[in-house]
């Protein structure tokens, strides 16, 4: 490795695997989305790896976001946008209530719009505040403050059991 790219490879070891499951849960459950995603990225930091200064983790989150909503906007001119069945996100296997939890939050995300999704990831799973979301994704505090909002509601909305009753008030 050249001297201008001193530190990347040390970069990628301690911070990959926290990276790509922001990148697993921005691409709404699709590991190979992920893993594409990430790569991407790397690629482009490696690129500029000179240039960039201060934290490269905050650098690499607000590039996958931005990279995941780009993705998403590409495919979403190519093809019709198709409803979640069930049958596309394939289930997780065995009893392990942790599991079934976890795939749970990961097909709500897939449902959720990518920038709902985004600010429900940078908030809650890479644990940033409200202010280093929004400079990440490039809008106001207030911003990020309505969208988590807003997709927390949805998310409730598409984890709650459908088969529970409503109450009638």
């Amino acid at each position: 490795m050249t001297g201008s790219h001193a530190g990347f490879e040390d970069f990628v070891n301690a911070r990959g695997t926290r990276l790509l499951r922001s990148a697993f849960l921005l691409c709404g459950g699709d590991r190979g989305a992920a893993e594409d995603l990430l790569q991407d990225v790397l690629e482009r930091m490696y690129a500029r790896w000179r240039r960039i200064r201060g934290e490269p983790e905050a650098y690499a989150r607000a590039a996958l976001a931005n990279a995941a909503a780009n993705r998403w906007r590409r495919r979403a001119r190519r093809i019709a946008e198709t409803p979640l069945d069930g049958s596309t996100v394939p289930t997780v296997p065995g009893a392990d209530l942790g599991l079934a939890e976890r795939d749970a939050i990961v097909r709500g995300l897939a449902a959720l719009a990518p920038r709902a999704r985004a600010v429900l990831v940078l908030r809650y799973f890479e644990d940033l505040t409200e202010a280093e979301t929004a400079v990440v994704l490039g809008c106001s505090v207030g911003t990020v403050k309505s969208q988590s909002s807003r997709a927390l509601s949805r998310l409730r909305v598409l984890l709650s059991p459908t088969d529970a009753p409503t109450a009638s008030r």
